[in-house]
């Protein structure tokens, strides 16, 4: 497998066929192929790794190959707008794609000292390291096409002072879509959320029955993420999406289940509850028993035994 490491946006325009940028900070570009160049077309014949170090934001319809992110899968269909950001690395197999794609690409140093840079951190979508590509309706992949054909006209034109404050204005259009559509389609894909949920505490489960709380201390999301297989933001917002709650909230309102449990047995102390659910300091488990239940671990059991 190739390896290939994009360190500039003028490497990563001549690697997609596309004229250098007007900007080496700032980039967009379109292709459009005929029916046979799409036939003949697999943009990787053989299995490659890349990385870059800018952002890249891409529009394609995918007819058929392989885009892997981490350990997972992309799942790729047609209307497809993926989102890579600086030092991830994607690996692609036997990419067949149709007559229209557009590719966006911008360097960190393009927005520095900008609103927008604060703000992308915010769109999670930028770090999903998993299966799960943005899947536009018609109607959805209409606008963000035409913001692509604002921003390159904007690009195109002679540049003056106007032109890096609307690019960015159109740019930021673009976000703020992105995260609508992501939000709509986390709410079509009720069932695979609830399926991750279900698997997310299934983890917790084997995690606390196997010991691992009192010798590990409590999981991370991170770790968590990376027994599910997919990136700690895209696990953090499907929980989200389904319960309403964070992932870390959903962590410790499982640890205060498990300690209720633990609490009513009579040979097992306080301090002893919170070493097995991995607490260091067993006054911090009291505080976030109390905060969660609006009882000390005390007054819980007392409650119980006058039950």
């Amino acid at each position: 497998m190739r390896d290939i490491n994009f360190k500039n946006i003028t490497e990563f325009n001549l690697a997609q066929n596309l004229p250098e940028p007007e900007n080496p900070l700032f980039s967009i570009g379109q292709k459009t192929m005929s029916t046979d160049e799409i036939n003949n077309c697999i943009s990787s014949k053989e299995e490659a790794s890349y990385t870059n170090q800018f952002y890249i934001i891409s529009l394609k319809n995918i007819i058929s190959g392989e885009i892997i992110y981490g350990r997972t899968k992309y799942d790729c269909s047609t209307g497809t707008l993926l989102f890579s950001a600086p030092n991830q690395t994607y690996t692609v197999k036997d990419i067949v794609i149709s007559s229209e794609s557009w590719f966006l690409a911008f360097h960190d140093d393009f927005i520095q000292g900008l609103d927008i840079r604060k703000r992308i951190k915010n769109y999670h979508f930028f770090n999903y390291n998993v299966n799960e590509a943005l899947h536009l309706s018609p109607k959805e992949e209409q606008t963000i096409k035409t913001i692509f054909r604002n921003i390159e006209s904007e690009y195109q034109n002679n540049q003056d002072e106007f032109s890096k404050e609307i690019i960015i204005s159109h740019l930021e259009t673009l976000l703020k879509y992105a995260d609508r559509f992501y939000k709509r389609q986390f709410l079509n894909r009720k069932e695979i959320n609830k399926n991750l949920m279900t698997r997310f505490t299934e983890i917790l489960d084997a995690y606390f029955e196997s010991g691992q709380l009192s010798e590990n201390g409590i999981p991370s999301v991170q770790w968590l993420a990376s027994q599910l297989e997919v990136s700690h933001r895209y696990l953090s917002d499907s929980i989200k999406s389904e319960t309403g709650k964070t992932a870390v909230d959903q962590i410790n309102l499982y640890l205060i289940e498990e300690a209720k449990n633990l609490l009513l047995d009579p040979a097992t102390s306080i301090s002893e509850t919170a070493y097995k659910l991995g607490f260091e300091y067993p006054q911090y488990f009291s505080r976030l028993f109390k905060k969660k239940t609006g009882l000390s671990p005390k007054e819980y059991i007392e409650s119980a035994s006058l039950n």
